[in-house]
């Protein structure tokens, strides 16, 4: 009897899992589907390790839409409406990109999609959540692609301007650096810093965080 009562509630527990996948993530097939839910029995069945979590980068696949905390969490509670809403805007303007998912975290909402998306699918997606949020401008930041931090190193730069005792100054180089074309579509994460490479020398070293 206590048997047939497990697998009842195994039964009914799939059936509530499958129901809540395909609510999350309307484009998928029956059958992609029953792979996850596989998955998830597997996991379930296992016994659950202890993990060092780390956070992982964000794709290209993916939107982010940066708000404050109570405007994140007041759009996601219908994440799934909106996965469908945004779906049909994108669709509405014949793009091939569509969402899957929809989370928030500390940079505000992250839209996952199938692909990259372009400027237009961005200007679609942020017209709705303006919309639906009934937000000022100044609220949503524009949405965008997830950008990668690096930096360079410029070396052999005269540390004083036109051979006099003035400095360069890290205002001198983002000037020059804004009217190059190298780089162009490149945003500097903090100021440029100046470093003599000795006490004698003349020559700098610009090290720049992009």
């Amino acid at each position: 009897m206590a048997s047939s009562s497990n697998r009842n509630d195994s039964s009914k527990n799939i059936a509530i899992n499958t129901l809540k996948i395909k609510k999350v993530f309307p484009n998928l097939s029956n059958k992609k589907i029953d792979s996850v839910q596989k998955i998830i029995n597997r996991i379930n069945d296992k016994p659950k390790p202890r993990l060092n979590m780390t956070t992982k980068c964000l794709s290209y696949k993916q939107v982010i839409i940066p708000m404050n905390n109570d405007l994140g969490k007041r759009f996601v509670k219908n994440a799934a409406n909106h996965v469908t809403n945004i779906n049909c805007s994108l669709k509405s303007i014949k793009s091939n990109i569509y969402t899957d998912f929809i989370r928030a975290d500390d940079k505000g909402v992250i839209i996952s999609t199938n692909g990259v998306t372009s400027n237009s699918d961005l200007q679609e997606i942020e017209k709705y959540v303006k919309n639906l949020l009934q937000t000022s401008n100044n609220s949503i930041t524009t949405p965008r692609l997830p950008q990668l931090k690096s930096y360079l190193k410029i070396v052999g730069i005269s540390y004083y301007i036109n051979k006099s005792n003035t400095r360069i100054s890290s205002e001198d180089i983002e000037r020059t650096l804004k009217n190059s074309h190298i780089f162009n579509n490149i945003v500097l994460a903090s100021k440029p810093r100046i470093i003599k490479v000795s006490h004698k020398s003349d020559i700098a070293i610009i090290w720049i965080n992009i």
